[in-house]
Parts: C-alpha cells; structure tokens; sequence
C-alpha cells in the first residue's frame, strides 16, 4: 500500500526535479544534504529517505554518501532530458487541460503496452495499487496520490522509454498544476471517488488478464474524466 510519507516523498521528489529546472543545475552541482532536507520541509528521514530513492530510480540525482554527501544532479540521458524539458513547460503557460491531452494521446498505448508485457511482480503491484486507491475513497488527497502512483507504476511496465517518459511528464504536469489551484473540489467526493475507483479497478484488471480489447475499452472509459471546483476558482481537477 501507498502510505502517506510515500505520497509526500512522491510530491517533495517533484518539486526537487523542479527545483533542478528553475536553478539551472548541471551534472554534478549538489542540491542538498539530506539534514538540509529535513530541515526545509519539515519531513522525517523515513520520507527523505524515499525521496532520495525515488529521485535516483528516475535517473535524477545521485546520492552521496558520507561527509559532504547528499544529493547531487546527476548526468542525465535523453528520457531524463526530456522530463526537465516537461517539467519547463508545466511551469509556463501550461494547463491542466493541454496535459491532459497529451497524456489522452498516449494512454492507449501505455495501457496496452503494460498489457502485452506484463509480469507477475507488476500483477501484484497494480493490485496493491489498486487496493489502496479503493481504501482512499473519503479522503480526496490521498485518493488523488494513489491515483498519480497507480498510473505511473502502470506507466513502469511499458517498455516504449520515449512515451513512457512523456507520459509519467505530463501525470506529474497534471498533479502540480492542480496541487497549485486547489486542494480539493466542492463535491460529494466520496461517492465520486468511489466511482473513479472502480473506473480504474477495470483497467487495472484489464491489463492484468493481458486482455488487449477489454484494454482498450477501459482505456476509452476513463478517457476525458474531470470536474469542476467551486465557482471562484473554476480550475478543472482531473481523476486521471
């Protein structure tokens, strides 16, 4: 399951790649110890800690043991090239909107790709995933983090780099842009949720059973979800 320190090393990995983007970092600058870490946000080493990890998967940082240690910009290939270059143009003129449609655009071929290629580890995975998306159901900041992490461990199994790279870009786009304009909508979110839970509970099983026309069904059910905020802000919240 997803617990919460997980979700907040998942959004603090974010803002560091962010970070890296804003202050022009290069291959070997050092962005921070990971006492500064804790001091600056507050957060305990167990999520620091994720986040040092998570950052290093993605091909990120470099972590540095010892004395004069930390996290470091680590020498990025294309795939990472190309998230900074996402992670750019979110913080522009981007909506959730224009995400969205890329992401749109790619999600068939995601979802089939984890289907055809599946194996039993990323089985158990998704079902852990899916589980705890379905336990999140009253609570709209978790749901949506389980949401995020779902889709990206889906993301995880397709073997196209390039529009894996792109996709996971535009998920995290999509998170940051609604992060910044509202934490949660003015709904009957539980009911709501519960709806995008079963939603997703398809498509999970979809790729599980590596059933590529049921696949792409589910991919067409979950396509274009969104809803509005109150009025005064009018920022579209999307369940991805």
């Amino acid at each position: 399951m997803l617990p919460k320190p997980q979700a907040r090393a998942q959004q603090l990995a974010t803002a560091i790649e962010q970070s890296i983007v804003e202050r022009q970092l290069v291959a070997g600058d050092r962005i921070a110890t990971m006492d500064e870490l804790r001091e600056q946000t507050g957060y305990g080493r167990s999520t620091i800690g994720e986040t040092a990890r998570l950052l290093s998967e993605r091909g990120t940082v470099e972590v540095r043991p010892g004395r004069g240690g930390g996290l470091f910009v680590a020498t990025v290939n294309a795939v990472v090239r190309l998230r900074r270059t996402l992670l750019t143009v979110a913080n522009g003129a981007t909506s959730v909107a224009d995400a969205i449609a890329v992401r749109e655009s790619l999600e068939e071929l995601i979802a089939l790709e984890a289907a055809r290629h599946r194996t039993d580890a990323d089985i158990a995975d998704l079902e852990e995933a899916l589980a705890h998306m379905e336990s999140c159901c009253s609570d709209w900041t978790a749901f949506m983090a389980s949401n995020w992490a779902l889709h990206e461990r889906i993301a995880a199994i397709a073997p196209n780099g390039l529009a894996r790279a792109v996709y996971v870009g535009t998920i995290r786009c999509v998170a940051e842009l609604t992060v910044h304009a509202e934490s949660e909508p003015q709904i009957d979110a539980e009911d709501y949720l519960a709806s995008r839970a079963a939603v997703h509970a398809e498509l999970v099983h979809a790729i599980v059973d590596g059933d590529e026309d049921r696949t792409r069904l589910a991919v067409e059910a979950h396509r274009g979800i969104s809803i509005k905020m109150d009025g005064s802000v009018g920022q579209p919240v999307p369940v991805l």
